[in-house]
């Protein structure tokens, strides 16, 4: 299944970073959702599609976006509003 977002929206694969301080390391339940994620489709959106590029990192708001599971990875779908940063 391949999925193609619409509009101004921008489908993420979340970039899950282990989370240590000092010896101690972060449990699963502990953490916070993800707010990095690698772009892997850009809407139909002709100024987004300049801006953000498929493989780009960015950065976006907390609690946006729309989760999304194929098979056994997770995805978010999110609008243009919500991306903060770009990672370069």
């Amino acid at each position: 299944m391949k999925i193609l977002p619409l509009d101004d929206r921008v489908l993420i694969e979340l970039i899950e970073e282990e989370e240590k301080v000092g010896t101690i390391i972060i449990p699963d339940t502990a953490k916070e959702k993800p707010r990095m994620g690698k772009v892997i489709a850009v809407g139909t959106d002709e100024d987004l599609q300049e801006k953000i590029k498929e493989g780009d990192k960015v950065i976006f708001s907390k609690y946006s976006g729309d989760e999304v599971k194929v098979g056994d990875k997770e995805y978010l779908i999110i609008q243009r509003s919500d991306i903060l940063a770009k990672v370069e």
